[in-house]
């Protein structure tokens, strides 16, 4: 329904449910925000907009009309927008499914004006492919290097299986020569797309995925102390012991630096929100899980006083950030729960990231776990009352493994489950980079159950992991295929708008 105002500036139009009254009509001023009972106004002449019953837009009277017309066009050409429209040129109202419509096409445009500055017309070739390079395609290196991971932990559940050791080593061979390819292509869209770097720590989604870069470099770390430690000298212990110092600051400041330029630069609405928001904190959830490797590599290369490293700081430290990156988590995690409560499940395209909700939970308990149970390791010989301390250390972290344990579990069993309508034929997911989801997390979970599986001296647990860990495996190659199918078939890295420019 809609009520026009004598003086003709404002128009408001509200959910037929409640009826507009015209005293608070005429009580309205221009660009103000107002809740009356309840009923929210909405501001959009500064770029803001939400789901409300009323929606405040502005009308010019008949004999301006013309003229407001073209200032409007003019400020909208020149001037700086404001709220959430500041780095994205579509943001429309959400409900429901509907979300954000991000603004791929400021990245075309950006595409676009460097092809027009260097001359560059006709055909779409391996040039603009490349420009289309974005930050998510580090989740395949995530997910490359967690499968080293895994199998490198089913070596250690069954070390008579020798051949899954080897191919671990090929995984983690693959996993660097594809971080090497990504770090080289996203370089050159940098260099070929000048604003694309700026860009990209702008844009609602793909600044997300820029601490993966981290993660990646975590989990390559982590690997070569698991297959190089073993098969070198002490040279390389005392270099991953630095550079364990290395990857800490570069981790918190990571985090911590992320997380200030989204808060200062992007509006996110509850109703988008997945667990991707906790991407920037993931980088603090592999401190743990890397101490633990590490003090376990040097444990295993010099297993009496001939210690490499300094193992009780680096297990202390690593415990203390990891803590910190699974209480970001945790509260994250809080508010994806609050939003599948009042908002249903993600739409189709966010569905894979309901994945990373396993992440901060199953890496905190691999870490924790194998931690706990080197204790005797850790602690100094001379430490007063070393036995007792040592028992404490390790029934505590087993029960904070175990209740973490069972979170991962059931977030595991909600992800899942979200994705049972995708196994009918009318419903079908389109292929992203996010599908590296599928994967990475759950390799947390893997380690996780492999090391509370040899802290408790089960064989139930140990297979169970044994067959997530084969599974895993399996969904990867399936990942992979269809991403490589993708790529044939125009739908990953292909400038669909340049292409309907170049059409048209």
């Amino acid at each position: 329904m809609e009520e026009k105002e004598s003086t003709g500036q404002l128009d408001m139009t509200r959910a037929p449910s409640a009826p507009v009254s015209d005293s608070n009509s005429s009580s309205r001023t221009e660009g103000e925000v107002d809740q009356q009972r309840g009923d929210a106004y909405v501001d959009v002449e500064n770029g803001y907009r939400a789901p409300n019953d009323y929606l405040v837009t502005r009308r010019a009277t008949s004999s301006t009309t013309a003229a407001h017309e073209q200032q409007r066009q003019q400020e909208q050409q020149y001037a700086r927008p404001r709220g959430p429209e500041r780095y994205h040129s579509h943001m429309e109202p959400l409900y429901e499914d509907q979300g954000p419509q991000y603004n791929s096409e400021s990245l075309a445009r950006i595409i676009s004006a460097a092809r027009h500055s260097i001359g560059t017309r006709g055909k779409i070739g391996i040039r603009d492919r490349i420009c289309c390079f974005q930050w998510t395609w580090f989740t395949m290196t995530m997910a490359t290097g967690g499968i080293a991971n895994v199998l490198f932990s089913v070596n250690q559940a069954y070390p008579a299986a020798k051949w899954v050791w080897y191919i671990g080593l090929v995984f983690f061979l693959l996993n660097v020569a594809l971080f090497l390819m990504n770090c080289i292509l996203i370089t050159m869209r940098f260099v070929m797309v000048p604003g694309s770097f700026m860009h990209s720590f702008m844009d609602q989604l793909e600044s997300l995925f820029i601490p993966s870069v981290v993660v990646s470099i975590g989990t390559i770390l982590i690997n070569i102390t698991q297959y190089g430690i073993p098969n070198t000298g002490p040279w390389l212990q005392h270099l991953m012991g630095a550079l364990f110092w290395v990857y800490l600051a570069i981790s918190v400041s990571a985090s911590a630096g992320m997380y200030l330029i989204l808060w200062s630069t992007q509006v996110f609405p509850i109703q988008t929100m997945t667990p991707v928001w906790v991407f920037p904190a993931y980088p603090l959830l592999l401190t743990a899980p890397f101490a633990s490797n590490l003090v376990q590599a040097d444990r295993t290369v010099h297993p009496g006083s001939d210690i490499q490293i300094d193992r009780l700081s680096i297990a202390i430290t690593a415990v203390t950030v990891q803590g910190t990156g699974f209480l970001i988590s945790f509260m994250i995690c809080a508010a994806f729960l609050y939003r599948l409560m009042t908002q249903k499940l993600p739409r189709d395209m966010q569905r894979p990231g309901v994945f990373i909700s396993i992440g901060p939970p199953a890496f905190t308990v691999a870490g924790l776990v194998l931690l706990g149970q080197q204790a005797k390791d850790v602690l100094p010989s001379d430490y007063t009352g070393q036995n007792h301390a040592v028992f404490i250390l390790e029934i505590i972290s087993l029960l904070i493994g175990l209740w973490l344990w069972g979170l991962s579990e059931w977030f595991f069993l909600v992800s899942v489950g979200s994705l049972w309508k995708y196994t009918r034929h009318n419903h079908k997911m389109p292929f992203q980079m996010t599908w590296w989801s599928f994967v990475f997390p759950n390799t947390a979970l893997v380690t996780a159950t492999l090391a509370l599986a040899k802290a408790l001296d089960t064989s139930g647990m140990r297979v169970y992991g044994c067959v997530m860990a084969a599974a895993l495996v399996v969904v990867w190659l399936l990942v992979a295929g269809n991403m490589i199918r993708c790529l044939w078939n125009r739908h990953l890295l292909w400038p669909v708008d340049l292409e309907k420019e170049r059409m048209g």
